[in-house]
C-alpha cells in the first residue's frame, strides 16, 4: 500500500492588518484587465520553507526537528512596509508585501530550518530567502498582462507584528483552491 503524501510548508502568521490592506488593493485594481488571483484571507502567511510532498509517517521526525531549531530563537519584530512582484513588472507572476526590520534573527532561523529538513531528505531550496508575504499570483497564457503600477507605486502604513511561533502546515489542492490544515506549532524560545 502506498504511503500518503501530504504538501506541507513552515510559515509564520501574519498580522489582521494584512487582510484589509490586500483588500484595499483588489479593490483599486479589481477593473483593470487581466486575470489576478488573490490568496484567501485564511491563507495569508510569512513562508519559511516550502517543503513539497512529504510522507505521512514523517510528520512526527518533522515535527521533532522543527521543535530543537525554534527553541534556539527567541521571538522578534518585523515590519510590513512596502510591495514588489516576482519576477519583473511587466510579466507579473507573484504579487507581494515585503518584509523588513531586523530580518538577520528571521533568516538564521530559516537557514537553520532548511538544512534541519535537509538532513531529513527534503531537497533544499537554492534560492537565498526573501521574506515576503503573498497577495496574488497571476497565471499565463491569458489575453492580457495586468497592469500593476498602481499596486508597486502603492504606499501604506508600516505595519510592525511580533514574531512568536512557526507553524506547520498542510495543503491539498482543491479545484476551487487550497486548504490548509494546521499539523503544528512552534513557540519560539520555548522549552519543554
Amino acid at each position: 500500500m502506498n504511503e500518503k503524501l501530504l504538501r506541507t510548508f513552515l510559515s509564520v502568521p501574519v498580522p489582521g492588518r494584512v487582510k484589509s490592506l490586500k483588500h484595499m488593493f483588489y479593490s483599486s485594481m479589481k477593473d483593470s484587465p487581466g486575470d489576478i488571483k488573490w490568496v484567501r484571507d485564511q491563507q495569508l502567511h510569512l513562508t519559511l520553507s516550502f517543503l513539497g510532498h512529504t510522507p505521512e509517517s514523517t510528520v512526527n521526525t518533522i515535527i521533532e526537528s522543527v521543535q530543537q531549531v525554534t527553541r534556539q530563537f527567541e521571538p522578534m519584530e518585523l515590519a510590513i512596509n512596502s510591495t514588489g512582484c516576482f519576477p519583473v513588472p511587466t510579466r507579473p507572476r507573484v504579487l507581494w508585501l515585503g518584509v523588513e526590520g531586523h530580518t538577520l534573527p528571521l533568516i538564521s532561523m530559516v537557514k537553520q530550518l532548511r538544512e534541519c529538513l535537509k538532513t531529513l531528505g527534503f531537497p533544499s531550496e537554492e534560492r537565498k530567502y526573501f521574506p515576503h508575504i503573498t497577495l496574488a499570483r497571476i497565471r499565463y497564457p491569458q489575453r492580457f498582462t495586468p497592469n500593476i503600477d498602481l499596486f508597486l507605486q502603492s504606499s501604506y502604513d508600516t505595519i510592525v507584528f511580533p514574531v512568536d511561533r512557526v507553524q506547520f502546515f498542510s495543503s491539498e489542492l482543491l479545484p476551487d483552491g487550497a486548504v490548509y490544515t494546521l499539523l503544528n506549532s512552534f513557540p519560539l524560545g520555548e522549552t519543554l
